[in-house]
């Protein structure tokens, strides 16, 4: 007697579910992590440890959480960190992923804040704030690098991302537009343009079952 075949729908093994922090305290760890890590910008360390090391997303669903958090107010790390902490362990998640981005690095900017006081004035201290900047700056381009092949399943289409990019760095960074009115002047379109875009998708097929 033959054994019966595997049912397709449950071939998929558990093990291809993508990881989860077990615990608040495993989730404090890392965002203490990514944060300590993170001189002249913790966002590219965000993506290297919740991305690429933990694996709790995906390159699409930080993208996604990203766009969110850079539109709501107040430091889109801080948004992104408060997102992903309620969506594991609720409230206590989000109060958790907070405390271990901001506690530590807290103590250690009041303390180099002493010691840049005492040692402002050496040509070696400026010198090295200039360096940091630019490593900064690199670090960053290389998240959007990192996150670019992501925009190839993106509903709004390849050319239509690569205008608005495009459109984003002449007024940002050749016209000098305020971000708040760049968001609305560049947000806007783009958000309607996704929504019609989405919008056959999400709409049931009225045709079906007409005799």
């Amino acid at each position: 007697m033959t054994s019966p075949a595997p049912d397709s729908t449950t071939a998929v093994p558990a093990a291809s579910a993508r990881p989860a922090p077990h615990s608040c305290r495993e989730l404090w760890w890392v965002f203490n992590r990514l944060t300590l890590q993170g001189f002249g910008g913790v966002l590219p360390m965000a993506q290297r440890e919740l991305v690429e090391r933990a694996r709790w997303l995906d390159k699409a669903d930080f993208a996604e959480m990203l766009a969110l958090s850079q539109v709501l107010p107040g430091p889109n790390i801080v948004n992104l960190a408060l997102m992903i902490g309620d969506r594991y362990f609720g409230w206590r998640g989000a109060l958790t992923a907070l405390c271990g981005l901001l506690a530590l690095p807290l103590v250690l900017v009041l303390a180099l804040t002493v010691v840049y006081q005492h040692y402002a004035h050496l040509p070696a201290v400026a010198g090295a704030l200039r360096g940091m900047g630019v490593v900064a700056a690199g670090l960053v381009g290389a998240t959007a690098l990192k996150l670019l092949p992501t925009l190839k399943k993106n509903p709004m289409g390849q050319v239509v991302c690569a205008g608005f990019t495009l459109l984003t760095v002449a007024v940002v960074g050749g016209l000098r537009w305020p971000l708040l009115v760049s968001l609305f002047a560049l947000g806007l379109p783009a958000g309607w343009w996704a929504w019609r875009r989405l919008a056959p998708v999400a709409r049931p097929d009225t045709t079906e079952g007409r005799a």
